[in-house]
């Protein structure tokens, strides 16, 4: 289940009313949808596009979204480090990034105008709508591994444009037990 920290506020949000409701203000949705037992252990991802397909069409619809994926990001995925640095400074895209998490976790880490910074952790069943222009990054935690259907209205919208003065080096790149810490704690 997801959770939301607000650093500045040193604030965690654990419940999906609550996480939904301090999202909306900044035109994030998020929803829980059901993961336990709809999927076998190893599906496909046409297995997984194919157990979705009513919620994806629904998105579909409701978005404006042409065609999903499935993405599927582990330790041994060739050029991982290379694929993530991509995405894991402060940047906006030209479209919606919007995200079903079927396994693994990973953060979304905002900075909406007008709004604090704030980290959304994501894992199975989390959906996730990070609105275009918003300035994000996103970062793997500890196990380094996420499985999403990934939705898009125009593949080319998928393109990190980077932020002048970003600030995601003030905060860690990993989550941990659900949250993600500031660059300037102290662990132990």
């Amino acid at each position: 289940m997801a959770s939301v920290y607000i650093e500045e506020q040193n604030r965690t949000i654990t419940e999906p009313q609550e996480i939904v409701a301090f999202l909306e203000p900044f035109g994030i949705t998020y929803e829980h949808w059901q993961v336990d037992g709809r999927l076998k252990e190893g599906a496909s991802d046409e297995e997984i596009l194919q157990e979705y397909a009513e919620e994806i069409e629904q998105v579909k619809r409701a978005g404006g979204y042409v065609t999903a994926d499935v993405i599927n990001v582990k330790p041994e995925t060739p050029n991982l480090d290379a694929m993530l640095a991509r995405f894991n400074k402060e940047h906006i895209h030209t479209e919606d990034e919007v995200r079903f998490t079927v396994a693994g976790k990973g953060i979304f880490h905002l900075h909406p105008s007008g709004g604090p910074v704030f980290g959304v952790t994501v894992e199975s069943g989390d959906m996730i709508s990070v609105p275009k222009g918003m300035n994000h990054w996103f970062n793997l935690c500890d196990d380094r591994h996420i499985r999403c259907i990934r939705f898009f209205q125009d593949m080319t919208g998928w393109t990190p444009h980077y932020v002048e003065s970003p600030v995601h080096e003030k905060f860690s790149p990993m989550c941990f037990g659900g949250t993600y810490l500031p660059i300037d704690t102290k662990l132990g």
